[in-house]
């Protein structure tokens, strides 16, 4: 007998909802807001009330792509954390609402494991290969930037992380100082496809072990440009592309060089990547060429999977029913993994 669960996504400002039958993705919605364009960032308020309006429509629509009734689903999944609390409340509360009323077991997913989980992702009619275990998969999004030894779907070991910004706030910030619009990622990746990443040399930070730190580069980023405008007020439109292309080869470097030293450090040579940043085409790129000169076996998710979706909420949720992992009505979301009691 198949199992049907119903995924929600709701940790910052996409609202989405999928439906997986078995382990087959049946249908993957998502909602962007387009209100933040206007801030230069997420809003968290302004998030929760656009989640609470998207939220039913999403569902619905899940449900009309997968042709199933609500009837049919055995489960409900849902992001617990971490991410924005507010977003998160109005996820957690429309599936426990939504499983209390069919009388189905809840799932808790938490937000940067689905990430992960998203590489065993199976879509209806298609194959696809998924890595073995163990192996290492770089989480880089605009809230976190980590490396995990993956060694099975919920045991996983952080043997890297941030200590303090993430490559994905450090791409929006930097675009944000040249004046680019929101989110800045992919206007830099789509700008340094038209430029020379060797024009500019910017400092890479010197942190011991596997871990990471981009506040010194978006500090020295900013007083670079502060010095060349006092001579040309025009400097960054009249050196834009070469910028963005310089400024994200230094940011993959340091993505690259970290990954490098774990997979020598742990000999493994499966290696992965997740989140929103690993849509970029220049750290996509340098993970293939590495796989051609290391030996790597490299997996990179398809687009749609790499942003915030409930596909990976799905896949995630099926491992856990096969377990029987449920979670209870009572259940809260977190802001922060610490956070989780």
């Amino acid at each position: 007998m198949s199992i049907y669960i119903l995924s929600i996504e709701s940790s910052c400002d996409d609202t989405c909802a999928a439906i997986i039958k078995d382990n087959k993705i049946l249908a993957s919605v998502v909602s962007s807001q387009q209100v933040h364009k206007f801030y230069g960032g997420v809003v968290p308020e302004l998030a929760s009330r656009a989640h609470q309006q998207n939220i039913v429509p999403v569902v619905e629509r899940a449900l009309k792509i997968a042709k199933i009734n609500k009837k049919q689903l055995n489960a409900v999944a849902f992001t617990r954390g971490p991410g924005l609390l507010g977003s998160l409340l109005v996820g957690v509360s429309f599936a426990k609402a939504f499983a209390l009323g069919l009388d189905i077991p809840l799932i808790e997913i938490n937000h940067l494991q689905a990430h992960i989980l998203a590489h065993f992702i199976q879509e209806q009619g298609v194959s696809s290969v998924t890595p073995l275990f163990p192996f290492l998969c770089l989480i880089v999004s605009g809230g976190h930037t980590q490396i995990n030894i993956v060694k099975d779907y919920f045991d996983m070991e952080i043997t890297g992380k941030t200590i303090d910004d993430a490559a994905g706030e450090t791409f929006d910030k930097c675009a944000k100082i040249m004046g680019l619009p929101y989110p800045g990622g992919p206007v830099i990746d789509n700008y340094a496809k038209k430029g020379n990443a060797d024009a500019f040399k910017f400092s890479k930070p010197n942190i011991k072990g596997l871990d990471f730190s981009f506040s010194g580069l978006k500090t020295s980023f900013l007083y670079f440009l502060r010095d060349r405008l006092k001579e040309n007020s025009n400097y960054i439109q009249d050196n834009k592309y070469d910028l963005c292309a310089s400024i994200q080869k230094t940011i993959v470097l340091i993505l690259m060089d970290k990954l490098k030293k774990a997979s020598l450090h742990t000999g493994i040579k499966e290696i992965a990547i997740a989140g929103g940043v690993s849509a970029n085409s220049f750290l996509r790129d340098s993970l293939l060429k590495a796989q051609k000169q290391l030996g790597w076996n490299v997996f990179i998710p398809k687009y749609e999977y790499c942003t915030d979706n409930a596909a990976m909420i799905a896949i995630a949720a099926y491992y856990k029913f096969m377990k029987k992992d449920f979670a209870s009505q009572k259940v809260t979301p977190y802001a922060r993994s610490g956070e989780k009691d």
